[in-house]
Protein backbone atom coordinates (compact mmCIF):
# COMPACT_ATOMS: atom_id res chain seq x y z
CA UNK A 1 0.00 0.00 0.00
CA UNK A 2 1.43 3.31 -1.22
CA UNK A 3 1.99 5.97 2.04
CA UNK A 4 0.69 9.02 1.80
CA UNK A 5 3.85 10.80 2.08
CA UNK A 6 3.49 13.97 -0.46
CA UNK A 7 0.14 14.39 1.83
CA UNK A 8 -0.60 15.01 5.38
CA UNK A 9 2.12 13.34 6.93
CA UNK A 10 4.91 16.04 5.18
CA UNK A 11 2.59 18.68 5.54
CA UNK A 12 3.64 19.77 8.37
CA UNK A 13 7.20 20.62 7.66
CA UNK A 14 5.65 22.91 5.06
CA UNK A 15 3.61 24.82 7.03
CA UNK A 16 0.71 24.19 4.91
CA UNK A 17 -2.59 23.43 6.57
CA UNK A 18 -4.16 22.11 3.39
CA UNK A 19 -1.37 19.78 2.85
CA UNK A 20 0.33 20.07 -0.95
CA UNK A 21 -2.66 22.13 -2.35
CA UNK A 22 -1.07 25.05 -1.00
CA UNK A 23 1.11 27.42 -2.24
CA UNK A 24 4.78 27.38 -2.53
CA UNK A 25 6.08 30.45 -0.43
CA UNK A 26 7.87 31.29 -3.74
CA UNK A 27 6.55 31.60 -7.03
CA UNK A 28 9.38 29.89 -8.49
CA UNK A 29 10.09 26.35 -8.15
CA UNK A 30 13.43 26.11 -7.15
CA UNK A 31 13.12 22.37 -7.14
CA UNK A 32 12.38 22.32 -10.79
CA UNK A 33 15.25 25.15 -11.13
CA UNK A 34 17.93 22.69 -9.56
CA UNK A 35 16.73 19.55 -12.00
CA UNK A 36 17.47 22.15 -14.43
CA UNK A 37 20.81 23.30 -13.21
CA UNK A 38 22.52 19.82 -12.84
CA UNK A 39 21.29 18.61 -16.09
CA UNK A 40 23.16 21.79 -17.77
CA UNK A 41 26.04 21.25 -15.73
CA UNK A 42 26.09 17.46 -17.29
CA UNK A 43 26.01 19.02 -20.57
CA UNK A 44 30.14 19.07 -21.42
CA UNK A 45 29.98 15.35 -19.93
CA UNK A 46 30.09 12.34 -22.64
CA UNK A 47 27.99 10.75 -20.22
CA UNK A 48 29.72 7.26 -21.01
CA UNK A 49 32.46 7.52 -17.97
CA UNK A 50 32.72 9.48 -14.80
CA UNK A 51 36.25 10.82 -15.40
CA UNK A 52 34.94 14.61 -16.92
CA UNK A 53 31.81 14.87 -14.42
CA UNK A 54 32.54 18.43 -12.12
CA UNK A 55 31.38 16.59 -9.00
CA UNK A 56 32.82 19.64 -6.85
CA UNK A 57 30.42 21.99 -8.99
CA UNK A 58 27.10 19.05 -8.82
CA UNK A 59 27.62 19.02 -5.04
CA UNK A 60 27.61 23.01 -4.73
CA UNK A 61 24.35 23.23 -6.93
CA UNK A 62 22.88 20.49 -4.45
CA UNK A 63 23.93 22.44 -1.45
CA UNK A 64 22.54 25.66 -2.18
CA UNK A 65 19.33 24.10 -2.69
CA UNK A 66 16.85 24.72 0.64
CA UNK A 67 14.54 21.72 1.07
CA UNK A 68 10.75 22.61 0.69
CA UNK A 69 8.64 19.71 0.61
CA UNK A 70 5.81 22.08 -1.42
CA UNK A 71 8.66 21.72 -4.75
CA UNK A 72 9.46 18.28 -4.52
CA UNK A 73 6.42 16.42 -3.35
CA UNK A 74 4.56 14.70 -6.64
CA UNK A 75 8.04 12.73 -6.69
CA UNK A 76 7.72 11.61 -2.96
CA UNK A 77 5.61 8.24 -3.66
CA UNK A 78 6.92 6.08 -0.25
CA UNK A 79 5.11 1.97 -0.09
CA UNK A 80 5.95 1.11 3.81
CA UNK A 81 5.99 -2.48 2.66
CA UNK A 82 9.07 -1.55 1.10
CA UNK A 83 12.41 -0.42 2.89
CA UNK A 84 12.69 2.64 0.35
CA UNK A 85 11.58 3.73 -3.02
CA UNK A 86 13.08 4.97 -5.87
CA UNK A 87 11.33 7.45 -8.33
CA UNK A 88 12.83 8.90 -11.25
CA UNK A 89 12.81 12.58 -11.91
CA UNK A 90 14.82 13.38 -14.58
CA UNK A 91 17.46 11.35 -17.04
CA UNK A 92 19.95 14.57 -17.80
CA UNK A 93 19.55 13.58 -21.66
CA UNK A 94 20.91 10.38 -20.81
CA UNK A 95 23.72 11.13 -18.84
CA UNK A 96 22.46 10.66 -15.40
CA UNK A 97 19.83 9.49 -12.86
CA UNK A 98 18.33 11.65 -10.60
CA UNK A 99 16.00 10.02 -8.48
CA UNK A 100 13.73 10.71 -5.49
CA UNK A 101 14.36 8.07 -2.59
CA UNK A 102 11.74 7.78 -0.18
CA UNK A 103 13.02 5.90 2.89
CA UNK A 104 10.32 3.81 5.23
CA UNK A 105 10.95 4.24 9.12
CA UNK A 106 13.60 1.64 10.63
CA UNK A 107 14.19 0.15 7.28
CA UNK A 108 17.05 0.91 4.84
CA UNK A 109 18.66 -0.71 1.57
CA UNK A 110 21.08 -3.37 1.34
CA UNK A 111 25.07 -2.72 1.11
CA UNK A 112 25.86 -1.91 -2.57
CA UNK A 113 28.17 -0.01 -4.75
CA UNK A 114 27.55 2.30 -7.51
CA UNK A 115 28.59 0.54 -11.22
CA UNK A 116 32.04 2.91 -11.00
CA UNK A 117 29.82 6.01 -10.95
CA UNK A 118 29.64 9.48 -9.11
CA UNK A 119 26.46 9.37 -6.66
CA UNK A 120 25.75 12.12 -4.71
CA UNK A 121 23.06 12.30 -2.24
CA UNK A 122 20.91 15.26 -0.54
CA UNK A 123 18.58 14.91 2.35
CA UNK A 124 15.45 16.55 1.58
CA UNK A 125 13.61 15.85 4.86
CA UNK A 126 14.54 13.37 8.06
CA UNK A 127 18.09 12.18 8.81
CA UNK A 128 19.61 8.83 7.19
CA UNK A 129 23.04 7.02 8.07
CA UNK A 130 24.90 6.31 6.40
CA UNK A 131 27.90 3.02 7.06
CA UNK A 132 30.96 2.47 4.62
CA UNK A 133 32.25 -0.58 3.92
CA UNK A 134 35.73 -1.33 2.39
CA UNK A 135 35.26 -3.77 -0.30
CA UNK A 136 35.91 -7.26 0.35
CA UNK A 137 38.98 -9.06 -0.90
CA UNK A 138 38.56 -11.40 -3.42
CA UNK A 139 38.30 -15.07 -2.67
CA UNK A 140 38.22 -13.76 1.28
CA UNK A 141 35.28 -14.51 3.40
CA UNK A 142 33.84 -13.08 6.55
CA UNK A 143 32.32 -10.42 7.97
CA UNK A 144 32.81 -6.97 5.62
CA UNK A 145 34.93 -4.28 7.60
CA UNK A 146 32.91 -0.98 8.11
CA UNK A 147 34.94 2.22 7.39
CA UNK A 148 32.96 5.01 8.98
CA UNK A 149 29.13 5.48 10.12
CA UNK A 150 27.22 8.89 10.17
CA UNK A 151 23.79 10.78 10.44
CA UNK A 152 23.31 13.01 7.53
CA UNK A 153 20.68 15.68 8.05
CA UNK A 154 18.27 17.64 6.51
CA UNK A 155 19.72 19.76 3.28
CA UNK A 156 23.20 18.24 3.96
CA UNK A 157 25.12 16.66 0.92
CA UNK A 158 26.88 13.67 0.71
CA UNK A 159 29.16 12.20 -1.87
CA UNK A 160 29.84 8.18 -2.38
CA UNK A 161 32.03 6.27 -5.52
CA UNK A 162 33.24 2.42 -5.60
CA UNK A 163 37.26 3.87 -4.99
CA UNK A 164 35.61 5.04 -1.70
CA UNK A 165 34.30 1.53 -0.67
CA UNK A 166 30.38 0.08 -0.27
CA UNK A 167 27.89 1.39 1.46
CA UNK A 168 24.24 1.17 3.00
CA UNK A 169 21.95 4.28 3.92
CA UNK A 170 19.49 3.16 6.67
CA UNK A 171 16.36 5.68 8.56
CA UNK A 172 16.41 5.10 11.87
CA UNK A 173 13.76 7.72 12.62
CA UNK A 174 10.19 6.96 13.41
CA UNK A 175 9.13 9.02 10.10
CA UNK A 176 9.60 8.53 6.55
CA UNK A 177 12.76 10.16 5.10
CA UNK A 178 12.87 11.89 1.80
CA UNK A 179 16.79 12.07 -0.29
CA UNK A 180 17.78 13.02 -4.12
CA UNK A 181 20.00 11.07 -5.24
CA UNK A 182 21.92 12.02 -8.78
CA UNK A 183 23.85 8.83 -10.40
CA UNK A 184 26.66 9.90 -13.43
CA UNK A 185 26.91 8.40 -15.51
CA UNK A 186 23.46 6.39 -15.29
CA UNK A 187 25.82 2.96 -15.16
CA UNK A 188 23.21 1.23 -12.85
CA UNK A 189 20.21 2.02 -14.67
CA UNK A 190 21.77 0.53 -17.55
CA UNK A 191 23.66 -2.39 -16.34
CA UNK A 192 22.65 -2.87 -12.50
CA UNK A 193 24.64 -2.90 -9.46
CA UNK A 194 25.93 -5.72 -6.67
CA UNK A 195 24.55 -6.08 -3.50
CA UNK A 196 26.75 -7.69 -0.47
CA UNK A 197 26.21 -9.96 2.14
CA UNK A 198 27.63 -8.28 5.60
CA UNK A 199 28.31 -11.27 7.26
CA UNK A 200 30.09 -13.42 4.64
CA UNK A 201 31.12 -10.68 1.64
CA UNK A 202 29.18 -12.64 -0.49
CA UNK A 203 28.16 -10.36 -3.47
CA UNK A 204 25.42 -10.99 -6.02
CA UNK A 205 24.49 -8.67 -9.10
CA UNK A 206 21.38 -7.41 -9.64
CA UNK A 207 20.03 -6.60 -13.12
CA UNK A 208 17.36 -3.99 -13.20
CA UNK A 209 17.07 -1.31 -9.86
CA UNK A 210 13.68 -0.27 -11.26
CA UNK A 211 11.90 2.45 -10.09
CA UNK A 212 8.33 2.53 -8.21
CA UNK A 213 7.54 5.92 -9.85
CA UNK A 214 8.37 7.81 -13.36
CA UNK A 215 8.06 11.29 -13.62
CA UNK A 216 5.51 11.75 -10.51
CA UNK A 217 3.40 8.92 -11.37
CA UNK A 218 3.84 5.26 -9.79
CA UNK A 219 4.95 2.75 -11.72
Amino acid sequence: MAVGVTQSSLASTAGCSQGFACRAVADTNRFDDLVLALKEALGPSSGLTSDDVDVDHLRRLMREYDSRPTEWSRFAMGDESRGYTRNLVDEGNGKSNLLVLVWTPGKGSPIHDHGNAHCLMKILRGNLTETRYAFPEDGAEGPMRVISERVHKENEVAYMADELGVHRVTNQGSDFAVSLHLYTPPNVARGGCHIFNAETGKKSHVKNCGYYSAYGKKL
